[in-house]
């Protein structure tokens, strides 16, 4: 079977963003907006996976809609823990860098089938 970038990387990312639940409750004390990341953070592979899964093409652009504004509240917490002083700097960087990856690829994606349409 061949390796779906965009399948592994948002789990990669979803596994990061339960790890940074973890980190936040335990280093912070922090618990709302630990749960608000960790939703939206692993929302976007659970929508990917069901893009995978979708029964037409329209279904696919629509959970991967789903995923792509996931990944924009995700960076938006991201942004806010960041500012707030909850996350490193370097591990800030680190996850949007990771964030910009995968809504790279989820956009080209996008892209690609609008163009079929």
């Amino acid at each position: 079977m061949k390796e779906n970038v965009l399948q592994q990387k948002s789990y990669d990312f979803a596994l990061r963003m339960v790890k940074l639940y973890k980190y936040l409750r335990e280093t912070h004390q922090e618990y709302t907006l630990s749960q608000q990341i960790v939703r939206s953070g692993t929302s976007i592979g659970a929508n990917v996976e069901e893009a995978i899964g979708a029964q037409s093409g329209k279904d696919f652009v629509h959970k991967l809609s789903i995923a792509y504004k996931e990944a924009r509240e995700t960076h938006y917490w991201i942004r806010l823990l960041g500012d707030s002083h909850y996350l490193p700097p370097n591990l800030r960087i680190s996850l949007l860098n990771d964030f910009d990856e995968l809504l790279k690829i989820m956009g080209s994606i996008q892209k690609t089938m609008k163009k079929k349409e």
